[in-house]
């Protein structure tokens, strides 16, 4: 027990000062991810919707291929096909070498393009969910179609949509472990790292283990106060 406590301290030797920042570097990443995967997945919400069959097509592919191909290929193809690019554009420049790309760059893109794929479903099946009389108000009270989503359907939207998009919150935390292949030190690369120094491998992981529950655990918590903000005064059918 005295062990572990010295290990997990925050005094010279311990590692819970690192697991900690690794945890806010998570966090960060996941966030970021999610919030950019938020715009990809509204975008690609709205093709899916349109009349356009080039829009609707394009949509319906990136959503295809980013939940059927293994989250850990995206990085790895996003990652290294990156550097590449960039170690090509700097040859042209004078550079010598390989140039890579920003790890926590490239994991907030990877997660958001992946997550973006599961948040356009969660999006054309809220607003699909909107009462279809809601619109013929819209009409009736003269607004605009910007006013009409802004003002009317996309409040309501989201509530229907934030039980999926706690899901999917759930499913960016666990992906940004992934991050780790590429170099990116946050809370399971940290857990790594601390094991193999230490030779304590069921210590370090037991405790990564615990910090991700924690911030999933708040999390949750938090998409399930704004769920019940959303629906408060509402009955439900």
């Amino acid at each position: 027990m005295i062990n572990v406590m010295h290990l997990l301290g925050w005094e010279t030797g311990g590692w819970g000062a690192a697991l900690l920042a690794a945890s806010g570097v998570t966090l960060a990443l996941s966030l970021l991810g999610f919030l950019l995967g938020a715009v990809f997945g509204a975008a690609a919400a709205a093709g899916r919707l349109s009349s356009h069959r080039l829009a609707c097509w394009s949509a319906h592919t990136y959503g295809t291929v980013f939940r059927g191909v293994p989250d850990l290929l995206t990085i790895y193809l996003l990652y290294y096909g990156g550097s590449i690019a960039l170690t090509q554009i700097g040859t042209l420049f004078g550079s010598a070498g390989f140039v890579g790309l920003p790890t926590f760059t490239t994991g907030v893109l990877a997660i958001a393009i992946i997550s973006g794929a599961y948040q356009a479903e969660v999006y054309r099946s809220a607003y699909q969910a909107v009462d279809h009389g809601q619109f013929d108000a819209c009409k009736a009270l003269g607004l605009s179609r910007s006013q009409s989503l802004r003002l009317v359907i996309v409040p309501q939207l989201m509530r229907h949509a934030l039980p999926g998009l706690g899901n999917v919150w759930q499913l960016v935390l666990k992906d940004s472990a992934l991050i780790s292949v590429i170099g990116l030190v946050e809370l399971m690369r940290q857990a790594q790292i601390a094991a193999g120094s230490t030779r304590e491998p069921l210590i370090f992981y037991t405790a990564a283990a615990a910090l991700y529950f924690v911030i999933a655990a708040i999390t949750a918590s938090i998409f399930r106060y704004g769920e019940a903000r959303a629906w408060r005064g509402i009955v439900r059918a």
